[in-house]
C-alpha cells in the first residue's frame, strides 16, 4: 500500500509538474511577449527624455538662459524708431544682454513679438530671460528717446527742412515747407499772427521764415512735426524779449522788421562786421535808398555765385532790394541773436561817418570793404570782382 502511495505521488509529481510547468511557461511566455514591447518602449522613452533633457540643458545654457542670473546691474537699451527685429536682436547681443541673436529673433517671431517692439529707452539687465526682455520691449513702457538737432544761423526754411529730413526728425519735407509757407497753424504765437495780418503777407515766401530760431535743441525722436516747429518758434520768443522790444520801438522798427534786417546782416557778413553792415543798411534806409543787398537776390534765385550778373540783379521779385526800396517783405533766413542785436544797435560811428556801401574783399575769409560814396564803391568792385569770379570757378558756384 505504501508502495502504491509512493507510485501515485511519484506519478503526480512527475506528470503534474511537467504539465504545470508547461502550462506556466505558456502563460509566462504569453505575458512576456505582451510586456516586453512595453518595457522596451518605456526604456527607450526614458532614454530619449534623458537625452532631450540633457540636450535642452546644454542648448538653454548656451542660447536661452540669462547671460548672468546674478548680474542685476541696470543697462540702458535703446530701440530707435524704425528699428527692425534683426537690428534689435543684434544690439541686444552686442550689449551682452542675450546669448544668441538668432534664437531671440526666432523666439520673438514665433511668439508674435516681432512686430510689437516699441521704440524707446528700456532698463534691462543680464539676469533677464529672453522672454522677460521681449515682454519689456513690447510693453510700450520705454522712455522716449531724446535727440539733438542743431539749427545753424543763416539757414533758411528750406535748409532747415533738408536738415530735419536728413536727420529723420521729419518724414515729409514737402509738408514741413507747406506748414512754414502758410503759417496759419501757428498763429497762436503773436509774432506769427502779426506776420499773417501784415499788408505784405501774400508776398512772403514763407510765413515762418526767420522765426525758426537757430540753436541746439533736445527733441524726442517721436516728436511730431508741429512739436518741432513750435519748439523753434518758442526759442525766438525767448530771444526776442525786453529790452529788444523797447529798442525796436525807439528806432521805429517792428519785431518783423528787426528780424528781416537781421537776416540780411546774417547772410552778408561775419559776426565781427555785423554792426558795421547794420550801419550801412540803416544809413541807406534813412536816405530812402534801395538796400542793394546781394543776399536778397540769392534768396530768390537760389544762386550761390558771388559775382551776380545783370539777369540776377533784374529778377522780378519783391525780395529784390536793388529794384525795391526798403526792407524785403520778410526775413530771408534765421538770424542769430548777435545779428538781431546788430540790427537794433548799428555801429554809430560808421552811421555818423556816412558809410553807405560795402562789398566782399576776400571771399574766403568773408572780409568786407566799406565805402562812403558810389565812386569809391565802384572802384572797390572793379578791384575785387576778379576775386569773386575766381572764387565762383573754384567752388563750382551755380
Amino acid at each position: 500500500m505504501n508502495s502504491m502511495k509512493r507510485d501515485k505521488f511519484r506519478d503526480y509529481t512527475h506528470d503534474t509538474l511537467i504539465e504545470e510547468r508547461e502550462y506556466g511557461l505558456y502563460w509566462y511566455s504569453w505575458l512576456w511577449n505582451l510586456v516586453r514591447p512595453v518595457l522596451i518602449f518605456a526604456c527607450a522613452l526614458l532614454l530619449v527624455i534623458g537625452l532631450v533633457s540633457m540636450a535642452w540643458g546644454k542648448i538653454s545654457a548656451v542660447f536661452i538662459d540669462p547671460v548672468d542670473p546674478k548680474d542685476t546691474t541696470p543697462i540702458t537699451f535703446t530701440v530707435a524708431s524704425g528699428d527692425s527685429l534683426t537690428r534689435v536682436s543684434n544690439n541686444l547681443q552686442n550689449q551682452n544682454l542675450i546669448r544668441n541673436r538668432s534664437v531671440f529673433k526666432y523666439f520673438a517671431d514665433f511668439m508674435g513679438f516681432g512686430q510689437k517692439i516699441q521704440a524707446g529707452e528700456y532698463t534691462l539687465s543680464r539676469s533677464m530671460t529672453i522672454n522677460q526682455i521681449a515682454d519689456q520691449l513690447t510693453s510700450g513702457d520705454g522712455r522716449p528717446i531724446v535727440r539733438n538737432i542743431t539749427i545753424i544761423p543763416g539757414w533758411n526754411v528750406e535748409n532747415i527742412a533738408d536738415y530735419l529730413f536728413k536727420e529723420g526728425a521729419i518724414s515729409d519735407r514737402a509738408l514741413f515747407l507747406e506748414k512754414c509757407r502758410a503759417g496759419s497753424e501757428f498763429a497762436a504765437y503773436y509774432y506769427i499772427a502779426d506776420v499773417l495780418s501784415a499788408p505784405n503777407a501774400a508776398q512772403r515766401k514763407y510765413a515762418l521764415e526767420g522765426y525758426l530760431a537757430p540753436d541746439t535743441y533736445e527733441v524726442y525722436t517721436d516728436a511730431s512735426m508741429d512739436d518741432i516747429i513750435k519748439k523753434l518758434l518758442s526759442q525766438t520768443e525767448s530771444v526776442y524779449k525786453e529790452p529788444l522790444h523797447t529798442r525796436g520801438e525807439e528806432i521805429g522798427f517792428s519785431m518783423d522788421q528787426v528780424i528781416t534786417l537781421a537776416s540780411l546782416i546774417e547772410k552778408e557778413a561775419k559776426t565781427g562786421d555785423f554792426a558795421r553792415v547794420s550801419a550801412v543798411f540803416h544809413g541807406r534806409l534813412r536816405r530812402d535808398m534801395t538796400l542793394g543787398s546781394d543776399v536778397s537776390i540769392k534768396y530768390v534765385t537760389g544762386t550761390t555765385r558771388m559775382a551776380l550778373n545783370r539777369e540776377d540783379l533784374g529778377v522780378r521779385s519783391p525780395y529784390n532790394t536793388y529794384l525795391h526800396q526798403g526792407l524785403p517783405p520778410g526775413p530771408i533766413c534765421s538770424p542769430s541773436p548777435m545779428a538781431i542785436q546788430a540790427a537794433l544797435y548799428p555801429d554809430e560811428q560808421f552811421l555818423s561817418e556816412g558809410y553807405l556801401y560795402f562789398c566782399s574783399k576776400n571771399p574766403d575769409s568773408g572780409e568786407l570793404h566799406f565805402s562812403k560814396t558810389l565812386a569809391e564803391h565802384e572802384y572797390a568792385v572793379s578791384v575785387y570782382a576778379p576775386l569773386w569770379e575766381a572764387y565762383d570757378r573754384r567752388t563750382n558756384a551755380q
